[in-house]
């Protein structure tokens, strides 16, 4: 889901928009991915990433960070030149956000260890510059609210992924390019694109 003004829709109207990535979507951190065909337009997007311990269904939002395992930290990487195409066209959004590779994420710790981040920066550079920079407080719809409402459409199990939103500065991407990705109190994970 997108939770800040600058990645679309009036967040005091608009409920999250939810997307999916597939299972093979998801690589651990430290390591090479290999840049995506199809694209010429490749953005990275930091994100708090949230691990379910338990089944939840249509779960309140005050119950909601109880089924929390833990956190971690992600990189949703997208095709935005097919995301662009497929919102003209009224399509899905599968082949630009859930293509192999695309899901980047840290080790997950667990609440017990982390607690429930609500005030931790937020940040991601590519070859060492600092390109987003903003705080897990800043987003407009927080952790308990997000597994809540995706909660009423999808029963939520142990070992899914939630991914949160990204702060603003989402850019492009090039092969060779080096991404870091940090929360505070959470990790940093670190990511290769190949040429």
């Amino acid at each position: 889901a997108d939770h800040t003004r600058e990645m679309g829709g009036d967040p005091d109207k608009d409920t999250p928009c939810f997307f999916s990535k597939p299972p093979d979507a998801v690589v651990p951190g430290s390591t090479i991915v290999p840049f995506p065909g199809c694209t010429d337009n490749l953005h990275y997007e930091v994100e708090l990433v949230v691990a379910i311990g338990e089944e939840a269904h249509c779960i309140d939002v005050e119950s909601a960070l109880d089924i929390v395992f833990g956190y971690a930290v992600g990189i949703d990487l997208t095709r935005r030149d097919l995301q662009n195409e497929a919102k003209v066209a009224g399509r899905p959004w599968e082949v630009a956000k859930g293509f192999d590779f695309s899901a980047p994420v840290s080790t997950i710790h667990q609440v017990r260890n982390v607690g429930h981040p609500e005030n931790a920066a937020i940040r991601l550079f590519v070859n060492n510059e600092l390109r987003q920079d903003g705080n897990i407080s800043d987003m407009v719809w927080n952790v308990a609210e997000i597994i809540a409402e995706l909660s009423k459409f999808f029963r939520l199990r142990p070992g899914d992924l939630i991914f949160t939103g990204t702060p603003s500065g989402v850019g492009k991407l090039s092969g060779g390019d080096k991404i870091t990705a940090q929360i505070d109190g959470i990790d940093e994970l670190t990511v290769s694109l190949s040429n």
